[in-house]
This record gives C-alpha cells, sequence and structure tokens, in this order.
C-alpha cells in the first residue's frame, strides 16, 4: 500500500459509473481526471498556489480554516465532512485519535476541540494539506493536532478512534487495503467513524467490512451519505 493512497478525495470507486458523483462530493473546481493524481495523490501538489478561507460552522464548533489549491475540497467544507461530523458521538476524552486523510484539517480540528486532552493525528501525503492543518491548529488555539504523513516513525500502533471521510477514487481494491491495514490499529473497544457516498459504495463498503469480521453498522444516512460505525475486532 503507497503512502500515496492516504488522502481525502470522495471521487468515483471502480464500482461507479459516469454521473454518478452527486455535486456536492468534490470541488466545484477541482481537476479534471487526468490532473487529479497531482493534486491529490502526490506529497507536493503542482496546482498553482490559490489561497481561501473556509469557515467550518457546526452546532458546537466554529473554526476559520486557510486552504488552498491542490487539497480537497479547497472552496468550502464538503457535505460529507458535514455530515460526519454532525453524526458522529463525542470521540473518546482521552488517548489517541486519527483523522485519516485529514485535508486542511477540519475533521482533526472538530476532534482536537471535542476532546482536549487527547492527541488528534491528523494524517495525510499531501505536504501542502498537512501545512494547512498545522497552521489551522495553531490558529485554533488547538495544541493537541499533529500533522503527519502516513509513514511518520511517531505514529502510535493504536488509535482510540479514528474518523475519516476516505478516499474512493483508490479504487475499490486499494480502498479495502488503507481501510484494512488502519482499521486493524483500532485499540481494543475502539471505534471508527467513516462518511461515503451512497451512490459511491458506501453499502458495498459496509458489506465487506462485515464480511473481514468487523461489526460495521450505520448510524446516519443524510444528503445522499452514509456515516458507518466500526468497531474493532
Amino acid at each position: 500500500m503507497s503512502n500515496e493512497q492516504v488522502t481525502r478525495d470522495q471521487a468515483e470507486p471502480d464500482q461507479a459509473g459516469p454521473g454518478q458523483a452527486e455535486p456536492d462530493q468534490g470541488e466545484p473546481d477541482q481537476a479534471g481526471p487526468g490532473q487529479a493524481g497531482q493534486h491529490y495523490f502526490t506529497a507536493s501538489p503542482v496546482a498553482a498556489h490559490r489561497p481561501g478561507l473556509v469557515h467550518v460552522v457546526l452546532p458546537d464548533l466554529h473554526f476559520e480554516c486557510a486552504t488552498d489549491a491542490g487539497v480537497f475540497s479547497a472552496s468550502r467544507l464538503d457535505a460529507g465532512t458535514r455530515v460526519l461530523l454532525e453524526a458522529v458521538p463525542l470521540p473518546p476524552a482521552r488517548g489517541d485519535l486519527l483523522d485519516l486523510g485529514t485535508g486542511y484539517g477540519p475533521i482533526a480540528l472538530a476532534m482536537a476541540a471535542r476532546a482536549p486532552e487527547a492527541t488528534v493525528w491528523a494524517v495525510d501525503v499531501n505536504e501542502r494539506a498537512l501545512d494547512l492543518c498545522a497552521a489551522n491548529a495553531a490558529g485554533a488555539g488547538l495544541g493537541n493536532v499533529r500533522c503527519v504523513p502516513p509513514g511518520a516513525a511517531e505514529l502510535p500502533g493504536q488509535f482510540t478512534a479514528i474518523w475519516s471521510n476516505p478516499p474512493i477514487r483508490v479504487g475499490k481494491q486499494a480502498l479495502h487495503g488503507l481501510l484494512a491495514s488502519w482499521l486493524g490499529r483500532l485499540a481494543p473497544g475502539g471505534q471508527a467513524h467513516l462518511v461515503v457516498q451512497r451512490n459511491l459504495g458506501a453499502d458495498s463498503l459496509q458489506r465487506w467490512l462485515q464480511s473481514q469480521g468487523w461489526t460495521a453498522a450505520r448510524i446516519a444516512s443524510r444528503s445522499g451519505y452514509r456515516v458507518l460505525e466500526v468497531t474493532s475486532r
């Protein structure tokens, strides 16, 4: 499994046909298929810088996040991430928490604010995204966020919780390998919460997770997205 497969991009899996993605699934100005890998699946995006600002407004939180071209959903908080952050229960108060495919950090910041005594590991292969996430965490006064690439030596062996808007674009086989690797690091009794668009394979992913021995239950369904709660094996 390449580290380049860790990024936040909910685009079409192998089984989805053209035109199935709903408008909120990706950026309105995202690159075409031939350019997406350069933007999201490389450590150093080639897209020219285009700084922006996204207001992340949730019932309990409000952040201003700096964004840039070459990271996921740079123009707004994408719908799937919003559904996840409004549906998940509070994270564990302590321990190591993981945001897998952090982008500019809205999930990591929400985890860190809701669990200020925990350490939140914000993981992404995209160096530009990691820099933005670190700056956004600092700007929000959240000193418990660690922004690192997936192969970082300091990453803990286990996590008490994982939240993710996982990278569907990598394809079904690669996605399964990626999730198996990280979900395998859930601590005993730990839970992961994943958001996946219904039209892009949420139900088949739930069945696959169950077939691999995880308990996977749908806890929310809204705006075409499913939030799956996955319990450690």
